[in-house]
């Protein structure tokens, strides 16, 4: 006989004042499921996940729960009032003689639960409660975005006890390494309906790009029935003393149906324009030495940054990766070296902690109170030269007209997020600093940033604990150890793994795994007195092996954009997107040139 499900939805519908967040929503949670809770931001992937906890009651429909079943929620700002301390909040639910699970997930998850909840940062309060959670091992396990404001060995942790768990688990997240790695069903929330796959999100995207061509193909069919009922509509009805009423409306009704479909949702209109070319140096750091307390955050670096780079720092929470972007950044003055700046940089800088946003004003004075985005008239914003209505600019980064004159501190994380991105991308820059970029953005807002970086002409400095998203953007890497020790690697996450062999961070490499240091442990990366190799430096070298892939990648897309354009209805019927699409051919080709220019140049250089 089969088991009941350890949680179960049977239509539920649910409506915070306006439309509704879900209706008619139906779905079951097994044993043993590891389930990928996926969707836009705003799509209701956290209200669901409270729905699924019981602790947001729904307008309609059935909550059950096998009997003996315990639920376990973490939400993403846990409640820590009436504690003293973290360890007091997270053993409160523990029996007596049990508080060593707190500390072992206190200590896999670095903090102290000796921290009083006063002092606590966010992501220490949120460390507690995911302590807490692993604790108690319930029989169903709803994490509501744990990776947040954890370090990767602390993600790598969270990933080792869930694979081993015997307890299902609901899981958001935006990081893709975790999702791949843990996960065996997907459920995809897409304008208030919540489809199921029972495979991991390793396939997800495929599952999500053939659902809406699908639909794509639906709505040519759709428009084809509408143009045909709405002629009959306009030449039959005249022609008859009584007309057909039900025609009439089932015209409405495929009206109505074709009003639904194309509610899909945009992705957001991310774009961003390089300033005057910065000099070909863009940052030099000399033996680059800072302390706090007499603790080292970096001790005698030296770093050649060079136009172009994306450059990544990864190491453990606390390691100093924001102190050292201020170091080179010149907003901090180091206690001994030098740091040079090249000529004509613009900077444009995106910080975790969000601090540049006023959490009282509204969206539409964060933007026009910023003096270098004012345009001609006071509802205007100058986006990359060029005025444009907030409201317009907005609607880009998928804001609703509604929200304009709501305040900063009503948004959601990812809400703020994409505020400052448009803060940012309105301006014209040539370094760009990226600091925890992906806390709390969506799966495609992401892969969005990510071709940006990738078209961005200017130079890139990144600061993330997404695993995946390193190995998307990074073309060098520091592994900053946490006792002053900066180590350079060429390439992104992986290939840093690769080159340290697969020693975690927070441990010296061996000599025989790490590029050799230089004085006092701090390494020579990148254009300084790195090693050459067939006449090519470090950097040089790895561009050389890596070009091969762009072109590649450039060439399949323009083949890709060029049977698109071969269609000779796509004019007429799409005109916006033969327009995009052109564009997007013209800039793949310009980039296709250069690339193989530069392959050439490097490829005579090594031979020579």
């Amino acid at each position: 006989m089969a088991r009941a499900p350890l949680l179960q939805l049977s239509d539920i519908a649910l409506t915070f004042g306006g439309d509704p967040v879900f209706d008619g929503l139906s779905l079951a949670v097994q044993e043993g499921d590891r389930i990928a809770l996926v969707g836009r931001n705003g799509s209701g992937k956290s209200t669901l996940m409270k729905v699924m906890a019981g602790t947001v009651e729904s307008d309609r429909g059935l909550r059950a729960t096998a009997p003996g079943t315990r639920v376990g929620y973490m939400e993403q700002d846990p409640d820590l009032s009436g504690f003293a301390t973290l360890g007091d909040y997270a053993t409160a639910t523990l029996p007596p003689g049990e508080d060593y699970r707190v500390a072992i997930a206190a200590e896999g998850l670095g903090f102290d639960p000796d921290r009083p909840t006063a002092s606590a940062s966010g992501g220490e309060r949120r460390r507690a409660a995911l302590a807490r959670l692993m604790a108690e091992e319930p029989d169903l396990l709803l994490l509501d975005e744990p990776t947040n404001h954890l370090d990767i060995a602390a993600i790598e942790w969270l990933e080792s006890q869930l694979s081993e768990t015997r307890s299902a688990f609901v899981l958001i997240s935006h990081d893709r390494a975790v999702l791949r790695n843990l996960t065996r069903a997907t459920l995809w929330i897409d304008r208030g309906e919540v489809r199921r796959q029972d495979r991991g999100f390793e396939n997800f995207e495929t599952w999500r790009d053939q659902v809406w061509d699908d639909e794509d193909t639906a709505r040519h069919k759709l428009d084809q029935r509408i143009k045909l009922e709405a002629k009959w509509a306009v030449e039959g009805i005249s022609a008859r003393r009584k007309r057909n009423m039900g025609r009439v409306r089932a015209l409405d009704a495929m009206r109505e149906e074709r009003r639904d479909q194309i509610r899909r949702q945009g992705t957001a209109a991310l774009a961003m324009e390089s300033g005057p070319t910065s000099g070909k140096r863009v940052i030099l750091a000399k033996n680059l030495t800072k302390s706090f307390d007499g603790r080292p955050i970096v001790r005698g670096l030296d770093l050649t940054v060079q136009r172009g780079d994306r450059l990544a720092l990864v190491g453990p929470n606390g390691a100093g990766k924001t102190t050292l972007v201020n170091l080179l950044l010149g907003r901090l003055a180091p206690d001994a070296g030098s740091v040079t700046h090249g000529t004509n940089l613009e900077v444009a800088v995106l910080d975790q902690s969000r601090a540049a946003l006023d959490p009282e004003a509204t969206l539409w004075d964060s933007l026009t109170s910023d003096p270098d985005l004012r345009g001609g008239r006071s509802d205007q914003v100058m986006v990359r030269g060029q005025p444009k209505h907030v409201v317009a600019y907005l609607k880009d980064f998928l804001f609703a007209d509604a929200q304009a004159r709501a305040p900063v501190k009503s948004l959601s994380g990812g809400e703020k997020a994409r505020l400052l991105l448009a803060r940012i991308m309105a301006k014209p820059s040539n370094l760009l600093v990226l600091d925890e970029p992906t806390n709390d953005l969506d799966i495609e807002t992401l892969d969005l940033l990510q071709d940006v970086l990738g078209d961005y002409d200017g130079t890139v400095i990144l600061v993330s604990h997404d695993r995946d998203f390193l190995d998307r953007v990074a073309t060098l890497t520091i592994a900053m150890e946490g006792d002053g020790t900066a180590t350079p690697y060429a390439g992104g996450w992986t290939d840093m793994m690769a080159q340290r062999g697969g020693q975690p961070l927070g441990h010296r490499p061996e000599a025989s795994t790490a590029p050799a240091p230089g004085p006092a442990g701090s390494p020579a990366p990148q254009a300084a007195p790195a090693p050459k190799r067939n006449g090519l430096s470090f950097t040089e070298k790895h561009r050389l092996d890596t070009l091969p892939v762009e072109i590649d990648r450039l060439t399949e897309e323009i083949d890709r954009l060029g049977n698109l354009l071969a269609d000779p209805d796509l004019f007429t019927r799409e005109p916006v997107k033969f327009r995009k699409a052109s564009e997007m051919l013209a800039q793949r080709q310009k980039a296709l040139e250069s690339a193989e220019e530069e392959w050439l140049l490097l490829a005579e250089k090594a031979e020579g």
